[in-house]
């Protein structure tokens, strides 16, 4: 499914780069980390996690990666913000994966203070994206009682696509547990923490063309976009500084990334600042050409009570030989080739 923009693009050759984020479900090694919750997802733990699972988990990853967006920019995506990835090692394999392997990939990650030990992480096409800044973002947030709760942290990444600067802030707010009321200020304020980092970036760059997404855990139209990050945009003084959401629009029409108890969500976004979205005939940088969700029917239930949904990893306790219960989501970038 995509959304165009008014941009026309007859008589000009352009470059068309992808940018996606996907969230892959628990991408652990079988490996015991003393230091995090992982117990469930090896060879005694809950999930009976193997290391035949887990090579199958990878290759499934790979070959959903390899594909997203490829059919209109014929390579796989140039930049790739991942969640629930357990640590480097995991990425490691991922990107050594055949099918993936001929793109150079390199890796940005963090270890973030998540108490199972997810993170956030960024893989790039080495040839095409030469990072110039990369720094994770802590989330502070408290419990009722005061409590520290630990979470992921934020990752922000700056570099130079086709002789630009662009900026990527990748996300995985805090859940709905405890319901939506209780876990609302959570993601409220990761909002406000990427404000600042967006703050960061203008007053250097005050043009800065960036890109926010992630699994924010909200729908398009929840608070915590509209208010706590798209609102809050509006105030600026400034068109520039304005965001837009392209998957707001394609939630009011039904569309998903995820289904839970029945519910369908769009939790999985990107978002851009307004500067990307030219929409000169000839335009001279990076801008703004669609939006989609990677929803193909080979990592989509094809049967039974679930039919419909994303083909999840885990089910029941048991690793089921899916890809991940979130569908990945893109934007397509262009820019006219310089003759």
């Amino acid at each position: 499914m995509f959304i165009l923009t008014s941009l026309h693009c007859q008589n000009t050759r352009y470059k068309i780069r992808t940018v996606a984020f996907y969230n892959v479900e628990n991408l652990f090694d079988t490996i015991d980390d003393p230091d995090i919750l992982d117990d469930d997802y090896t060879k005694e733990g809950k999930n009976n996690y193997t290391a035949s699972d887990y090579h199958h988990k990878i290759d499934n990853i790979a070959s959903v990666v390899a594909k997203i967006g490829a059919g209109l920019a014929k390579t796989s995506p140039v930049i790739l913000g991942l969640a629930e990835i357990e640590n480097h090692s995991v990425l490691e394999d991922l990107i050594r994966s055949e099918h993936i392997k001929p793109f150079q990939y390199q890796i940005i990650h963090f270890d973030s203070p998540d108490r199972r030990g997810i993170d956030v992480a960024l893989i790039y096409q080495e040839k095409l994206f030469k990072p110039i800044h990369q720094e994770n973002v802590e989330l502070r947030i408290w419990d009722e009682k005061g409590g520290r709760i630990y979470t992921r942290d934020l990752l922000w990444v700056s570099g130079i696509m086709d002789d630009e600067v662009i900026h990527i802030i990748v996300n995985h707010w805090p859940s709905r547990r405890g319901g939506r009321s209780r876990s609302d200020p959570k993601r409220m304020k990761a909002a406000f923490i990427v404000r600042q980092i967006i703050g960061r970036i203008y007053k250097e760059q005050p043009r800065a063309k960036i890109i926010i997404m992630g699994d924010f855990n909200d729908d398009p139209i929840n608070k915590s976009l509209t208010k706590g990050l798209i609102e809050n945009s509006e105030n600026d003084q400034t068109t520039i500084t304005k965001l837009f959401n392209p998957m707001e629009g394609m939630y009011k029409k039904g569309y998903n990334t995820l289904a839970y108890r029945d519910g369908l969500n769009l939790f999985d976004q990107v978002i851009m600042s307004t500067y990307l979205l030219r929409k000169e005939p000839s335009i001279a940088g990076l801008a703004f050409l669609k939006a989609g969700i990677y929803n193909p029917e080979f990592i989509t239930t094809q049967s039974g009570k679930y039919k419909g949904y994303p083909y999840r990893s885990f089910k029941n306790n048991k690793y089921v030989g899916g890809f991940s219960d979130h569908y990945p989501v893109y934007v397509h970038l262009i820019k006219p080739y310089s003759d």
